[in-house]
């Protein structure tokens, strides 16, 4: 049957740095028939003669376009976002995209390009495809060395970010290091990088596609699922000043208002320091949870998944990213926080801010999140997000 166009297409991009082993993953997941799809590949060259579609196997029938001479992450974006387009108007015979980048692109644009509306009319990319997974392939014989690597005042250290912005790490040529300990010690310096991302080892790219196809990590309602890992306090790693996670738990609710504020400042401040972040939050009067994830000033959260009555109300946590407080982070949550009683109860006259302040009487509370609903005098019903007196105050 073939498939409508109002379906999204779920897309996989698989970065990691040069060497790591990208093109052969790839060829092993087009030639493997176990997952009964069929795929659009977009290459990503860096040089102006491509490469990587001659080793694609040729007797694999898969749509491929490559991009080259330039990183999809900079100034052949609009290149990416132009072939999407175009392979859309086939998207009767393919199940998925696969976009391989060059192993010195950044991800964080790829990853956003699906959340940016368009400003030509058109549809946006958002509407077509659905992001699926980044999928992050590293070498374990030369990983922590480019880590390691000093880069020039003012460049990021492109794996590093690749590293950052995973739902699953790849730890490719494990033969290469024979010592389970510094395989371990590998692991470990991946995981302070990322701790939410598993890590799954294996030689030669050879690793099941279920793994990696149609993982739903980008699905806010697969969030819910995710584990708080031992999130407790914010955790800083000490190697690196630079690039950390940082992840909490927290118990009690939250103001709707507040924490709708705080996140957009948050994004306008230091967006272009938050590299991947997620969340579950427990907000005040909702029976749902409020699940949220974004990449860089890309944000987006819906209310999904009911809080049992046997589940303790909490708010789980994580930011990825370069050169971020703890301290702000933290004390930018805690002031969402609804701890105190409302100063008004049900039934009480107040005045109440539409302009002007207005008699009126409050009929509910925590409805819909917000702290008051309150009946003007003229019958009028609004809502007051917050227990202060800029939105209401006693009659």
């Amino acid at each position: 049957m073939p498939k409508s166009r109002s379906k999204r297409v779920p897309v996989t991009v698989l970065t990691g740095f040069l060497g790591s082993g990208k093109t052969t993953l790839l060829n092993n997941i087009l030639q493997d028939d176990s997952h009964g799809m069929k795929f659009a590949v977009i290459e990503n060259e860096f040089g102006e003669i491509g490469i990587d579609q001659k080793i694609l196997s040729e007797n694999v029938n898969e749509e491929v376009i490559e991009i080259m001479n330039g990183c999809i992450c900079c100034k052949v974006r609009g290149d990416l976002v132009d072939a999407l387009k175009r392979l859309y108007q086939k998207v009767e015979t393919f199940d998925g995209v696969i976009i391989e980048t060059t192993g010195l692109a950044d991800p964080a644009p790829v990853v956003q390009t699906f959340f940016a509306e368009t400003n030509d009319g058109e549809e946006s990319l958002e509407k077509m495809y659905k992001l699926d997974s980044v999928i992050t392939v590293t070498d374990a014989k030369y990983i922590i060395d480019r880590l390691d690597e000093e880069k020039p005042e003012d460049t990021d250290n492109e794996a590093e970010q690749q590293v950052c912005f995973a739902d699953k790490i790849i730890l490719n040529k494990t033969d290469l290091v024979t010592d389970e300990k510094e395989l371990a010690n590998i692991e470990t310096r991946l995981r302070s990088l990322n701790p939410q991302a598993p890590i799954l080892r294996c030689q030669h790219s050879q690793i099941s596609p279920k793994e990696l196809l149609n993982i739903g990590a980008f699905d806010l309602e697969r969030v819910l699922e995710f584990d708080p890992f031992f999130l407790g306090e914010f955790k800083q790693p000490r190697h690196d000043q630079s690039v950390s996670s940082l992840s909490t738990k927290v118990e009690g609710e939250v103001n709707m208002s507040l924490l709708d504020n705080w996140i957009r400042r948050l994004l306008h401040d230091d967006g272009e320091a938050l590299y991947r972040y997620k969340g579950i939050i427990a907000v005040k009067g909702m029976e749902k949870k409020f699940i949220f994830q974004g990449v860089g000033h890309f944000f987006s959260g819906t209310f999904g998944g009911q809080w049992k009555n046997t589940e303790k109300r909490e708010s789980a946590f994580v930011f990825i990213g370069k050169n971020l407080s703890t301290e702000m982070l933290k004390a930018g949550f805690e002031a969402c926080r609804e701890m105190k009683e409302l100063r008004f109860s049900i039934g009480t006259n107040v005045r109440a801010n539409v302009g002007t302040y207005k008699l009126g009487k409050v009929i509910d509370q925590w409805d819909s999140g917000n702290a008051y609903r309150i009946r003007l005098r003229d019958g009028k019903e609004i809502f007051a997000p917050v227990d202060i007196n800029e939105y209401v105050r006693a009659a």
